[in-house]
C-alpha cells in the first residue's frame, strides 16, 4: 500500500522536499508546506502522458519538464526544478515509485535547477570532495564503502549534486545518509543483511543507512575517479588527460539523454569547462574475477596524499 495519508517535508540535495509521499531515506524537517523548495505530488498522469508521448517509450522531454513512464510502475512528471508528480500504476510496489523519485526524477529536477549531477558515489576525503563516477556495477558504492570502513564521510551515493561558487569552484552538497550495496559486497564487508531493507522487494541489493559518517555541509569538490570494470588481471590507473575530461564528464552525468533533449548542452559544456582544470581525473581500471575495493580505496588515498603533500 502506498503511503500518501500524511505529508512530510525533507532536506537532501542542498533542498527542503515536500512530499505526499513517504521517503524514509531522507532526514525529516519541520517546514511548512508552502516554503518547500519542491514539491512532490500524487497525480493521475495517464492521459497527459497518452497526449504527450505519441510513441514514445519512455520518456518525453522539452525545456521545463521532463515525463517519464516506468512499467508497472509509474508515470512521473518532473516540472520547473521545483516539481515532482508521481501516478501510480494499480499494483505498483511502494519502494519500486520511490526509487525513481529519488533517482531519475531527482536528476532531472537537478538540472533543471542547473545543479549538474553526477552518477556515482562522493566522499569526504581530507576536508575535500572526491566523486567516484562509473557505470551500472562499476563498484563505485562497494569502492565507497571500503573507504566509509576507514572512517572517511560519505556526501551522496548514487546522484552527486555539483554547483559552482562564485569564484567558480566546483561544490558537492550532501545528498542524504544512505548506500546501496550488494548481497555480495556486504560479505565482503562482514555486514549482516538480516535487518537491512532490500532496495526492491525479493532482490539481494540493500539499502545501507550511513547517519554517523554522513557528511551534512557542502565540500570543494577535489577530485574525480573513474572506476571501470575490465578483463585485465590487475588493477590499472591512469590520469584522464584534458579533453577526456568533458567527455568523462557528459558521460557520467545521471540520465545525460536529458540534456540535449532539454537544450542544455551550452550550460552543460560551461559547467564542465569551468571544472575540467581545477580538479584532478583519474581512471581506475579494476578486474572482474576478485573483490579489489579495498585495494582500490588504497590506490585513491595514496593520490590524495600526494596532492595533499604538494600543496
Amino acid at each position: 500500500m502506498i503511503n500518501t495519508l500524511k505529508k512530510f517535508t525533507y532536506r537532501a540535495f542542498g533542498l527542503s522536499i515536500f512530499s505526499e509521499f513517504f521517503l524514509p531515506e531522507l532526514p525529516q524537517i519541520d517546514m511548512e508546506e508552502h516554503l518547500a523548495s519542491v514539491k512532490v505530488h500524487k497525480a493521475d498522469l495517464t492521459g497527459l502522458w497518452s497526449e504527450l508521448s505519441e510513441g514514445a517509450r519512455y520518456f518525453v522531454v522539452e525545456k521545463d519538464f521532463t515525463m517519464f513512464h516506468v512499467p508497472d510502475t509509474a508515470i512521473y512528471l518532473v516540472k520547473n526544478g521545483r516539481e515532482i508528480f508521481v501516478s501510480p500504476i494499480e499494483g505498483s510496489e511502494e519502494d519500486q515509485i520511490r526509487l525513481y523519485i529519488l533517482g531519475t526524477c531527482m536528476g532531472a529536477l537537478l538540472m533543471q535547477r542547473m545543479v549538474l549531477p553526477l552518477h556515482g558515489s562522493a566522499l569526504v576525503i581530507y576536508g575535500k570532495a572526491y566523486a567516484i563516477v562509473g557505470d551500472s556495477g562499476a563498484g563505485k558504492s562497494t569502492l565507497a564503502s571500503a573507504l566509509l570502513k576507514r572512517g572517511y564521510q560519505l556526501l551522496s551515493d548514487d546522484v552527486i549534486p555539483v554547483t559552482l561558487s562564485e569564484k567558480n569552484v566546483p561544490i558537492v552538497t550532501p545528498a542524504y545518509p544512505q548506500q546501496k550495496l550488494w548481497q555480495e559486497s556486504l560479505d565482503q564487508f562482514g555486514i549482516e543483511s538480516k535487518q537491512l531493507r532490500p532496495i526492491i522487494d525479493r532482490e539481494t541489493k540493500f539499502a545501507v543507512p550511513v547517519l554517523e559518517q554522513f557528511a551534512e555541509e557542502s565540500v570543494p569538490l577535489a577530485g574525480v575517479f573513474e572506476l571501470i570494470r575490465s578483463d585485465v588481471n590487475e588493477i590499472e590507473v591512469t590520469p584522464i588527460q584534458k579533453l577526456e575530461r568533458f567527455h568523462t564528464l557528459f558521460h557520467h552525468t545521471y540520465r545525460n539523454f536529458i540534456i540535449s533533449r532539454s537544450g542544455m548542452m551550452d550550460w552543460h559544456f560551461s559547467t564542465s569547462a569551468s571544472m575540467v582544470n581545477k580538479i584532478d581525473f583519474h581512471r581506475l581500471i579494476r578486474p572482474t574475477t576478485h573483490f579489489t575495493a579495498d585495494n582500490l580505496a588504497d590506490l585513491i588515498l595514496t593520490r590524495v596524499n600526494k596532492k595533499e603533500e604538494i600543496v
